[in-house]
């Protein structure tokens, strides 16, 4: 049986990443700790805004302890120029995390949605309803703190799983 953990999700974004963060009991149970959405778009430059995510990601690390990380694997943009962006977020993001000895696990949007919502392909207002029903919040959620969580959830989901199937997560593709 997994032991408990406290798990931050991240969803990376070059305007806006968001921070969520959960406790797991061993049973599974999932309890809300955190959750925020970082807004850097107002940054003078662009090596600025990755700045601001790895100091305000290191600083909410810092402050609340996580165990284990998971992200949001990048996706394949249509605009070239996005999707750099994003990946130097994620990589701002990556680095916050692993400097302060966490282990990063990544997620597709569509495994995130599958864990979350039980389908692949829901949209974000469904995934910031399950959240607040999963998690017990009350209240409108912010899109990419709701996807952080929906990461999170995931991720707990994802290590009760591996704690009782006892193959590695690797393994699971392997039919694909």
């Amino acid at each position: 049986m997994p032991r408990a953990a406290r798990i931050i999700g991240i969803d990376p974004g070059s305007q806006r990443t968001g921070v969520g963060i959960l406790d797991v009991d061993e049973r599974g149970k999932l309890t809300h700790v955190f959750h925020a959405a970082l807004v850097v778009a107002g940054e003078a430059s662009f090596p600025l805004r990755l700045k601001r995510i790895f100091d305000e990601l290191s600083d909410i690390i810092g402050a609340h302890r996580p165990d284990e990380c998971g992200i949001e694997r990048v996706f394949m943009a249509r605009n070239a120029d996005s999707a750099l962006k994003l990946g130097q977020a994620r990589g701002a993001a990556i680095c916050a995390v692993v400097s302060q000895g966490i282990v990063v696990h990544e997620y597709a949007a569509t495994e995130v949605k599958q864990a979350v919502v039980g389908s692949g392909r829901g949209d974000k207002s469904q995934v910031q309803h399950m959240i607040g029903v999963l998690l017990s919040l009350k209240g409108p959620l912010q899109a990419d703190a709701a996807d952080a969580l929906a990461i999170a959830v995931t991720h707990a989901h994802t290590r009760a799983s591996l704690g009782r199937v006892g193959i590695p997560r690797t393994a699971w593709r392997r039919g694909r």
